[in-house]
C-alpha cells in the first residue's frame, strides 16, 4: 500500500507551485493601498475644520472611506456577504495560528494574530471599498482589476498543485472553490456596476438617487403600526407558525447576512480540515493496527494480550465509523444554528422596538453603552468562532453518545449476547419507570389528600391550603429518609442534563448557557445584547422616521426662507398665508366635529357666540 506522501507525488507528477499564497498576501497590500488612496483623493468632505496643519492643500479632498457601515447598510447585502465570504480562507488560515511572519514568544501571540488579522483586513479592505464608494465609475474599475488579480492568482495555485495529501484529487480546489465563486461574483457584480455606471455617465441612463435616510422598509414598518389591526388575523400555515415568516417590513443589515455568509463557507471549510485530520488519523491507526495483527499472527492468537488486542481494534473500528457518521448532524445543526440565530435576531429587535425587554435577564436591561459600541466590532467574529467551536464540541459529544449505543445495544447482538442485553435494559427501564412512578404518585397524594377542594368548578387547580395536617406530617416525616436518596439521582440527573444542553447550545450566542444571575459571565451573550441595543438605538424605525421629518423639514423651511423674495416677483397668482390656510383648516376639523367647538376657549364677542350656535346645529358628519 501506497504511503499517503507517494501517493500524492504520483497525483501532481512534477508539480511546482510557483504561487505563495502567503506571500501573496503580502504582496497584496501594495494595490491595496493604491487603491485605498485613490478612493480616499476622490471622496470629499462634507464639513470643513480650520486646521494649523497642511492639510488644508488638500481643500475639500481625501476623506476616510468607509469599507461598511456596519448599522444601517440595507443596501447590496449580498455583496457585501459575498465580499465578505472572499475572506474565508484567509480567516481559516488564521483561526489554525499558521499566520506566523515572525519569532516571538509563546506570551506574544496574541500580538502576531492581531497583526495578522488587520493585514487581512487591509488586503480585502478594496472589495468593501470599492462597493461602498459613490464613485461607481472609478470603484468599479478598481474593483474589478483587484478581484480579478485575486481570481487569477487562485486559479494559478489551484491548477499548479490541483491535488493533496489527504482527499487526494483536487484537494485544493475543494478548499478554495468557494472563494473561487465569491470572486467570480465579485467580478460580475463590479462589471455589472461599471456598465451602469458609464451609461449614466454618458447620459443614457438617469443617476440613481443618494442612498435615503430612511430606508422603504423602515417606512412600511411605522405605517404598518399607524394602521388599525383586523379584527381577526389571517390563518397562517404550518411553515410560517413553526418555522418562519417573512416580514417585508424588516431587513437584516449588512452585517448580519455577511456574518452567516462567512460562518457557512468557514464552517464548510472547518468540515474539511477535519475530515482530512480524520483521514490522517485514521491512516495512522490502520498502520498501527497492521501492527497488532502481525503481534496476532506471530502469537498464532494464543498470547496474553490478545483479547485486549481484539478490544481495542473493535474500539477503533467502532469510533472510526461512529465519526464520520456523526458528521452529518453534528454539521446539520450548526446550519440549523445560523438560520435561527438570524430568526431570534429578527424577534428580539421587534421586541426591543415595541419596548419589551421582559425576554433580557434584568441586568441587561440598562447596558453599559461603552461594552455595547465595542459589541458590534466583536460579534461578527465571535458568531464564526462560536459556530466552529460549537461544531467540534457537539461532534465530540454525538461521537461520544455513538460509541456508547454501540458498546450497549449493537455490539451485544453481534457477539451474541442480545438476550443479556434486553435483560440489563429492561431492568434499567423499570428502575426509571418505578422511580419516576413513586415521584408522580407523591403528586398524586399531595392532590388527593393534603389539599382543600376547589373554591370554584371554573378554577384550573386546587388552592394552596393544606388539608389532613396530621396525615400531612406523617408523610412528610417517613418520606424524608426516601428523598435523601432520591435526591443524589436527581443531582447527577441535573448535572447530566446541564452538561447535555450546555454543549449542544455551545455554538448559541443569543442564548447563555450560564445560570440565572451568572449571565454576566457568558461574554458571547454580553456581546449579543449589546449589539442588540446598538442596533436598536441606530436603526430602530419610529426613531429614523422622526429624524427624517425632522429633517425634511428643515430642508424645506430653509427652501422657503430662500425663495420667499422670489415669490414676491411673481404676482401672477393669488398669495396664500400660512395663517389664513390654517384658519380654513380649523374651521374645517370643527364644521366636521362640532363636539370640539365646546372644547375649545370661547371669545367674548355676539359674533364668536353666534358662530358657535350655527356649528353646534350643524349635523356631525
Amino acid at each position: 500500500m501506497l504511503s499517503t506522501n507517494e501517493r500524492t507525488r504520483q497525483l501532481n507528477g512534477t508539480c511546482v507551485d510557483s504561487v505563495d499564497m502567503e506571500l501573496f498576501l503580502h504582496y497584496s497590500l501594495i494595490p491595496s493601498l493604491f487603491i485605498i488612496l485613490v478612493l480616499s483623493f476622490l471622496q470629499r468632505r462634507e464639513h470643513r475644520r480650520q486646521r494649523d496643519d497642511t492639510s488644508y492643500l488638500l481643500t475639500n479632498h481625501f476623506e476616510i472611506i468607509i469599507p461598511l457601515d456596519f448599522l444601517g447598510t440595507f443596501n447590496n447585502r449580498w455583496s457585501y456577504g459575498i465580499a465578505f465570504g472572499a475572506t474565508a480562507n484567509k480567516i481559516m488560515f488564521l483561526f489554525s495560528e499558521g499566520y506566523q511572519p515572525l519569532q516571538v514568544p509563546q506570551w506574544a501571540q496574541a500580538f502576531v494574530l492581531l497583526i495578522g488579522g488587520i493585514e487581512v483586513g487591509l488586503s480585502h479592505l478594496p472589495f468593501f471599498a470599492c462597493l461602498s464608494s459613490q464613485f461607481r465609475l472609478v470603484s468599479s474599475i478598481l474593483g474589478f482589476s483587484y478581484s480579478l488579480t485575486w481570481f487569477a492568482v487562485t486559479i494559478l495555485h489551484i491548477t499548479q498543485c490541483p491535488h493533496g495529501q489527504f482527499l487526494g484529487r483536487y484537494e485544493t480546489l475543494v478548499f478554495y472553490w468557494p472563494t473561487l465563486l465569491c470572486l467570480f461574483f465579485l467580478l460580475g457584480y463590479f462589471l455589472h456596476m461599471f456598465v451602469k455606471s458609464l451609461r449614466v455617465h454618458l447620459g443614457w441612463e438617469l443617476q440613481t438617487e443618494e442612498k435615503p435616510f430612511l430606508e422603504l422598509h423602515q417606512a412600511e414598518h411605522v405605517k404598518q403600526l399607524l394602521k388599525r389591526r383586523p379584527l381577526q388575523e389571517e390563518k397562517k400555515s404550518w411553515f410560517q407558525t413553526r418555522m418562519y415568516e417573512w416580514d417585508p417590513c424588516f431587513q437584516f443589515p449588512s452585517r448580519m447576512i455577511g456574518t452567516t455568509v462567512l460562518a457557512f463557507i468557514c464552517l464548510y471549510l472547518f468540515i474539511v480540515i477535519e475530515f482530512c485530520m480524520f483521514l490522517y488519523v485514521r491512516n495512522e491507526l490502520d498502520v498501527f493496527e497492521g501492527k497488532l495483527e502481525s503481534y496476532i499472527a506471530s502469537t498464532n492468537q494464543t498470547g496474553s494480550l490478545t483479547p485486549i488486542i481484539l478490544q481495542v481494534k473493535e474500539l477503533m473500528n467502532v469510533t472510526k465509523g461512529v465519526w464520520v457518521v456523526t458528521i452529518l448532524p453534528a454539521s446539520l445543526t450548526c446550519v440549523s444554528y445560523l438560520f435561527h440565530i438570524l430568526a431570534c435576531y429578527r424577534k428580539h429587535m421587534k421586541r426591543l422596538w415595541a419596548g419589551n425587554k421582559h425576554f433580557l435577564p434584568l441586568k441587561f436591561h440598562n447596558p453599559s453603552s461603552s461594552e455595547s459600541v465595542v459589541a458590534i466590532a466583536r460579534y461578527s467574529g465571535w458568531q464564526i468562532a462560536y459556530i466552529l467551536w460549537g461544531y467540534l464540541i457537539i461532534h465530540v459529544v454525538l461521537s461520544l453518545g455513538g460509541v456508547m449505543f454501540m458498546y450497549g445495544l449493537v455490539l451485544p447482538v453481534t457477539h451474541n449476547r442480545g438476550l443479556e442485553m434486553l435483560q440489563g435494559l429492561g431492568i434499567g427501564i423499570l428502575t426509571i419507570s418505578i422511580v419516576l412512578g413513586l415521584m408522580v404518585l407523591q403528586v398524586w397524594i399531595a392532590t388527593s389528600f393534603f389539599l382543600q377542594p376547589k373554591m370554584d368548578t371554573a378554577d384550573e387547580q386546587k388552592p394552596l391550603a393544606l388539608s389532613n395536617r396530621k396525615v400531612f406530617h406523617n408523610f412528610s416525616y417517613f418520606l424524608f429518609f426516601y428523598n435523601v436518596l432520591l435526591g443524589l439521582g436527581a443531582c447527577l440527573s441535573r448535572l447530566l442534563v446541564s452538561c447535555i444542553l450546555g454543549t449542544w447550545l455551545i455554538a448559541r450566542i443569543d442564548r447563555t448557557i450560564m445560570q440565572s444571575g451568572y449571565e454576566r459571565a457568558d461574554m458571547g451573550f454580553r456581546a449579543w445584547i449589546g449589539m442588540l441595543y446598538v442596533d436598536h438605538y441606530h436603526t430602530n424605525p419610529v426613531l429614523v422616521s422622526f429624524c427624517h421629518l425632522l429633517i425634511t423639514g428643515h430642508r424645506e423651511r430653509r427652501l422657503q426662507q430662500a425663495t420667499q423674495y422670489g415669490h414676491l416677483s411673481q404676482l401672477s397668482g393669488p398669495r396664500i398665508s400660512a395663517r389664513s390656510r390654517t384658519r380654513w383648516l380649523l374651521l374645517q376639523t370643527l364644521i366636521n366635529n362640532p363636539k370640539l367647538v365646546m372644547l375649545r376657549k370661547s371669545k367674548s364677542g355676539h359674533g364668536s357666540q353666534e358662530f358657535i350656535q350655527i356649528l353646534l346645529t350643524c349635523p356631525e358628519s
